[in-house]
């Protein structure tokens, strides 16, 4: 496709790439009035019917994906040639490969946007898929409506289901970024291959140089004199040629990456990220305090309605707010649910830095909380992980951060009912000043009624 006008309802206005099987076009929406990027099938590919259907299986993986951090797919077609075509939201910031034309990046952007790429092939993994081919040149740039530069991962033309990539798979990946078990045929893979990669791409961010070959890799402080050791771990550690000493999972090298990030930038008063749904949008201000001594081991709380209701330590029902909360809060569509906040001083709860023993459980009737617990993080506490439990009415995603400023932890869970669908949902964050084992006991206890 030597020169074009239209695909299909779309303007084409230039070209922005072309790759081993297609042709990427900037093109213009006019029904929509916007921009959009518009992938087309190469010409001397089209006869070969499993290249086509590889071509397709990339629009079909973009849209499975379904988050902000991966590049939506909005429309597909096919030429009056017969060749196919997918239409996606079009990336105005370009690529990190061309911000690395300028050399290294400051730290501090390089730990961020390495974090926002390993978030998006975190979404990926979630949705069952292995990316196998992330480096710069595929993480596209998009310009947020604050002027902040935010990452979309792109190109799956190599992706797999990991169902299937845990089986024979054929070799993939570009040098460089490519993990050893990625380099043979026939070797099964699974997501820590793409935490691999992201290593790769920090480590290129961080030292403007490509990693050397698995187990060569130089250290990164070699080639930035002065760098934080803690960095320079980190970016090793996703390098390791065997795939059980990385970081097990994207999120959990992402939630490093964070914390290295927030540790550069000057301190503040640190706020949990939820803190507000125990604050300013619980709705009203019942609240209640009990004598120390007066209560019993544990203390069943509810809110105003009655309708939520879970134990807690009695040493923690020191003071409760139950008049409800608004989800929007969380990103979600506002409302005034029931809920209720329970602590031994709910006053500090925002606070890192303090000793807060406590929960916060809010019902959610719209929206996919186990998504929201996986959106959230805490960058001045270590990630412990995340966990998916099976409690006695509730399956519960559950994500964990402790060594927080002030020494406690950071328990963020999402529960649904136990067949993974219908409603209600609930929203749980529990606080415990000497990470003691209360949270699975508390989570356990949930109880919504009607």
């Amino acid at each position: 496709m030597h020169s074009v006008e239209r695909i299909g309802r779309y303007r084409v206005q230039r070209r922005l790439g072309t790759g081993a099987f297609g042709t990427v076009w900037l093109a213009h929406d006019d029904t929509l009035d916007a921009p959009v990027a518009v992938k087309v099938l190469a010409d001397n590919w089209s006869h070969r019917l499993d290249v086509r259907e590889r071509f397709l299986s990339e629009a079909r993986l973009l849209r499975r994906a379904a988050s902000r951090r991966v590049v939506q797919v909005h429309d597909i077609g096919e030429l009056p040639d017969g060749r196919p075509y997918f239409v996606m939201e079009y990336a105005d910031g370009g690529t990190l490969a061309d911000l690395l034309d300028d050399g290294p990046l400051p730290v501090d952007e390089a730990l961020r946007l390495t974090a926002s790429a390993a978030l998006g092939a975190a979404a990926l993994h979630e949705a069952g898929i292995v990316h196998r081919d992330i480096k710069p040149s595929n993480l596209l740039l998009r310009t947020g409506p604050d002027g902040s530069r935010q990452v979309l991962l792109a190109d799956l033309g190599l992706a797999k289901i990991l169902a299937e990539a845990s089986g024979l798979t054929l070799a993939a990946g570009s040098a460089g970024y490519r993990p050893p078990e990625q380099a043979e045929p026939g070797t099964g893979i699974d997501a820590r291959a793409d935490v691999y990669s992201l290593g790769a791409v920090g480590y290129h961010l961080i030292t403007g140089a490509v990693p050397a070959a698995p187990g060569k890799v130089v250290r990164p402080d070699r080639l930035r004199p002065g760098l934080d050791p803690g960095v320079r771990r980190a970016l090793l550690r996703a390098l390791r040629p065997d795939r059980a000493r990385r970081w097990p999972d994207a999120r959990a090298f992402a939630a490093e990456l964070e914390r290295l990030a927030a540790d550069r930038r000057p301190r503040r008063r640190p706020a949990l990220l939820a803190g507000p749904a125990v604050t300013a949008i619980l709705i009203g201000t019942a609240f209640a305090l009990w004598p120390h001594g007066s209560a019993p081991v544990d203390r069943r709380i509810a809110d105003a309605t009655g309708r939520v209701s879970a134990d807690v330590p009695a040493a923690w029902a020191g003071q409760v707010r139950a008049a409800g909360w608004d989800p929007a809060v969380l990103g979600l569509r506002a409302g005034h649910e029931p809920g209720f906040a329970v602590a031994d001083d709910l006053t500090r709860w925002q606070d890192l830095g303090a000793g807060v023993n406590g929960v916060f459980v809010g019902v959610l009737e719209h929206g996919d909380i186990t998504t929201v617990v996986n959106d959230l993080a805490h960058p001045q506490c270590h990630y412990d992980g995340a966990r998916d439990h099976t409690l006695a009415v509730w399956h519960g995603r559950v994500r964990t951060w402790s060594d927080c400023p002030g020494g406690g932890s950071v328990v963020e869970a999402g529960l649904t009912p136990p067949d993974g669908g219908g409603q209600p949902q609930v929203y749980v964050q529990i606080r415990t000043d000497d990470g003691g084992p209360a949270a699975r006991d508390v989570l356990g206890s949930v109880r919504v009624e009607g």
